[in-house]
């Protein structure tokens, strides 16, 4: 799943994308409301994690312009006020919840799942699927032909991207970005080497190779 950090702490910021990796999910930070909120409306993303005092557009603003497109991409509200009017101003504005700091990690993680699964429209939402393979956001799940696949974290995530760009070529470059969420050096063979992993587990011993190496230009999710 990806979690966008709209945060201007870096400390913060570095704790927040070290624990939702390690949770599994796929992070990516950003630390001005300006450019948090053009990513938010220009990138899919499962969660939102928002500072409310932001360099440029603040978080409350953000996430209010957010829903004016009818965006319903869950939203937790990090913020130094701990008042009461500040907690519903937040909860009006279209978040889910709302954190005082300091705060823990694992409290945070923890809401962060409960969000997830209360604002899950249906158990197919969390499902990416393409031809007979099905990965379940929730569950952390991969299955192909009704068999069970065990994933490592960075196999689950190259999956994972693979599956929401289908039919799309994609870069060694995006890969890097979208996966690892840091810069890579692009010549790096980190992204073939993950493939090779990943490829080995979802096409061998099945009928149709899903996972499409495009000579030069990267990898698709596709059939011939």
């Amino acid at each position: 799943m990806r979690v966008l950090i709209i945060e201007d702490d870096q400390k913060i910021v570095q704790m927040l994308v070290k624990g939702f990796a390690e949770a599994g999910f796929n992070p990516q930070a950003s630390n001005t409301g300006t450019e948090g909120l053009a990513l938010a409306q220009s990138e899919q993303f499962d969660l939102l994690i928002v500072d409310v005092m932001l360099p440029g557009v603040d978080g409350f603003s953000l996430v209010s312009e957010l829903r004016k497109t009818q965006s319903s991409t869950p939203v937790i509200f990090l913020s130094a006020k701990r008042s009461t009017e500040d907690r519903i101003e937040g909860l009006q504005r279209g978040g889910d919840d709302y954190m005082v700091k300091p705060f823990s990690f694992s409290e945070l993680l923890a809401r962060a799942q409960a969000v997830l699964r209360r604002t899950a429209k249906t158990p197919e939402s969390n499902k990416l699927t393409f031809e007979d393979l099905e990965l379940d956001l929730l569950s952390r799940t991969v299955r192909r032909s009704g068999q069970k696949i065990e994933l490592h974290q960075k196999e689950f995530a190259l999956l994972e991207c693979l599956l929401r760009d289908r039919e799309r070529v994609l870069t060694k470059t995006q890969i890097l970005e979208k996966v690892w969420s840091y810069d890579f050096d692009p010549q790096t063979n980190v992204v073939d080497v993950l493939v090779c992993r990943l490829r080995a587990k979802i096409d061998k011993g099945f009928g149709k190779k899903l996972i499409q190496t495009i000579r030069g230009v990267g990898y698709a999710l596709r059939v011939h």
